[in-house]
């Protein structure tokens, strides 16, 4: 079974991501700040797009892809500083930009107004007759509530005050 998410062509991008940020901080020895929010806005990129593509509205949807985005420009600024602090090459640090950069392209189209992908929504039924009577009797009271409220407008009418 494959969920919505996994459809989408930024999240295996963000998981290999993952993959590089973790194998990077296992051979860190020191900056351990840097390493921690690698770690954290490296899960948090493919984890806001898994949650945001569940969502029901697309503003909700839209705001979870731009959470992501963000986590994903984090990650690009903490390379910046650990290669500055001399823990990553220039070299790694453009290539995995290369990866960071689609996902934030990506990332960046799905935040955007009337842009959407929702999964295929399934059909679901029984084999089983309907049996809810409650319908029935919600529709029933329905209608008696309309036509008392009609009815007490009526005598209200006709003493000249209002409902």
């Amino acid at each position: 079974m494959t969920f919505g998410h996994e459809k989408l062509d930024v999240y295996p991008a963000a998981i290999e991501y993952v993959g590089w940020a973790y194998r990077l901080c296992e051979r860190l020895k020191a900056h351990g700040n840097a390493k921690d929010q690698l770690l954290r806005a490296s899960q948090a990129v493919p984890l806001n797009i898994a949650e945001g593509n569940g969502k029901a509205t697309d503003g909700d949807r839209r705001r979870y892809f731009e959470i992501a985005r963000g986590s994903a420009l984090e990650c690009g600024a903490v390379q910046d500083v650990l290669e500055v602090c001399g823990a990553l090459s220039a070299q790694e640090n453009a290539e995995a930009k290369k990866l960071l950069d689609r996902i934030v392209a990506m990332l960046t189209k799905l935040g955007q107004r009337g842009y959407s992908v929702r999964e295929e929504s399934g059909k679901y039924s029984t084999n089983k007759p309907n049996s809810d009577s409650d319908s029935k009797s919600t529709q029933n009271r329905g209608r008696n509530r309309n036509r008392n409220r009609n009815r007490d407008r009526k005598k209200a009418s006709k003493l000249g005050t209002k409902i």
